[in-house]
């Protein structure tokens, strides 16, 4: 499967900003998906996560009651819908795809098969 993500832009600190992850290849709703983010020297960190049916959901501390992820299967598309933004949410973000039809929804990088080319997000104060 290969994974396209986009939405990343700059975005004043309190905006929002969707990002989109959108598949090929073999239909969405066979992989649990999630989002990571990379900032400059840190290491890729867990965001949010949900499984094939779109009923459970994961999220870091960081960012719950803030973003939201989603799915529509039927677009072979993964969202992550980001509010209330702040400088340090300031990363590349990944969208990753878990092949083992796992009813779990992973936290851990090592979890997951197939990565998305990042997107830029940058929060200005």
């Amino acid at each position: 499967v290969q994974l396209q993500a986009s939405g990343g832009g700059l975005v004043q600190a309190g905006g929002s900003l969707r990002l989109s992850c959108t598949t090929s290849g073999r239909a969405l709703n066979n992989y649990v998906m999630g989002w990571f983010r990379q900032a400059p020297g840190n290491e890729r960190e867990f965001v949010a996560g949900i499984s094939r049916s779109g009923f459970n959901t994961r999220y870091t501390d960081s960012v719950k009651g803030r973003f939201t992820i989603s799915r529509d299967n039927a677009k072979n598309t993964v969202y992550l819908q980001m509010d209330s933004l702040k400088p340090e949410d300031t990363a590349d973000y990944y969208c990753a795809a878990d092949k083992t039809y796992s009813t779990l929804v992973h936290i851990t990088a090592s979890g997951y098969d197939y990565w998305g080319q990042g997107t830029q997000v940058t929060v200005s104060s």
